[in-house]
């Protein structure tokens, strides 16, 4: 079996595909990369048996159909040395060595049989289904994986909820600290449906998002999910739970509307940050007519740091304290000039959305306080 493909598409699509392998596997052939030859296309496989990501390339001069498996580190790290140019796999079918040519040489390697490689569960017939445009989805999952838990106990926190109706889409995460709702009116269902995306495959669709194009073909059903994008398709399984109602923790009443530069605020978060307590984090912001203090102290090292930020606040002085650098996660999430804090009271939660809500889209983000020693 012998077929050419450039080396710089096969390297990127299988450097892609290797994301999903985990670093130890119980099945040997989990560290390996199928390959499969049929009618001059070549479908390449990854898995972790609960993630698969595949993706289908075509070739030239194919002389044959068959099957066979790599080890991703071997093929990968060979395939990078070489510039980009046209390749030769030979492959034996009996022995599974596998002789690449190159432009000045050639390199062999002994590879496997592909048919004990696992296959991907399927999606039953009853499954649903959302088109939804890729920078949407791109722009969901981006927001909201960094709030995502790593909670043993409620394992329905540790994914991107995804919550679709006929008027919109929304994507969710909280670990109990923060939450993030980012809702779409451009994606619509016919019928209310929702499931929880793992991070790990969470994780991959965002790197993959970043470089295609159209829509993505969201199918899913009460166990699995597929997405398929134009270079690439994703099985995964889907973590099995109710999730929280997310709308209950949000406050409705904030008397106290604080509006600020963005930026600004990031760099002052983070320049007060390098002195505040390593044990804690703990960030104060206390405003007062049209000036926010953000300020931070260590006691154990008699360390303080404070600067003054301008803002548009006219109401009563009021203090609130927050873990500095989850709010620099949610200010960076974030891509509008002008943010507002949204606050009633220190014991209660901060809301975050942007001065000017990009069309067609609802982002909300939350942060509980911390108590502050006054």
């Amino acid at each position: 079996m012998k077929f050419n493909v450039s080396s710089a598409t096969l390297c990127n699509r299988l450097q892609t595909l290797s994301r999903v392998l985990a670093s130890k596997n119980s099945i040997q052939i989990l560290d390996c990369i199928l390959f499969e030859l049929q009618d001059g296309k070549l479908r390449l496989t990854a898995s972790d048996s609960e993630t698969t990501l595949v993706s289908t390339l075509d070739v030239d001069e194919a002389d044959s159909n068959g099957m066979f498996a790599i080890k991703a580190a071997t093929i990968i790290n060979g395939l990078k040395e070489i510039s980009d140019q046209p390749i030769t796999l030979d492959v034996n079918p009996e022995t599974h060595e596998i002789v690449i040519y190159y432009q000045n040489g050639r390199s062999s390697f002994v590879g496997q049989g592909g048919e004990e490689y696992p296959s991907y569960p399927s999606i039953s017939d009853s499954a649903q289904q959302l088109t939804i445009d890729a920078n949407v989805l791109l722009n969901g999952i981006s927001r909201a994986i960094f709030a995502t838990a790593e909670d043993e106990i409620r394992p329905v926190m540790n994914g991107v909820f995804f919550d679709i109706t006929p008027d919109s889409v929304t994507f969710v995460a909280s670990d109990g600290h923060k939450l993030v709702r980012d809702r779409s009116f451009t994606t619509h269902c016919e019928q209310p449906a929702s499931f929880i995306l793992p991070k790990k495959p969470a994780k991959t669709l965002k790197d993959i998002l970043a470089k295609e194009n159209g829509d993505a073909i969201v199918k899913f059903d009460d166990r699995n999910a597929r997405i398929e994008l134009e270079n690439y398709t994703l099985n995964c399984r889907l973590i099995e739970g109710r999730y929280p109602n997310y709308n209950s923790v949000i406050p409705q009443d904030n008397p106290f509307r604080v509006s600020v530069d963005r930026v600004t605020l990031i760099g002052a978060l983070r320049r007060v940050l390098v002195f505040a307590s390593t044990s804690t984090s703990l960030v104060k912001l206390r405003v007062d007519q049209n000036d926010l203090i953000v300020s931070t102290q260590d006691i154990d090292f008699s360390t303080s740091a404070e600067e003054h930020v301008l803002c548009d606040y006219s109401g009563t002085a009021m203090s609130i304290g927050f873990k500095g650098p989850f709010l620099v996660d949610i200010l960076n999430c974030m891509s509008s000039q002008e943010v507002v804090l949204e606050l009633a009271d220190p014991s209660r939660a901060g809301v975050i959305v942007p001065a000017e809500q990009e069309e067609q889209e609802d982002l909300l983000m939350l942060l509980m306080p911390m108590m502050l020693n006054e």
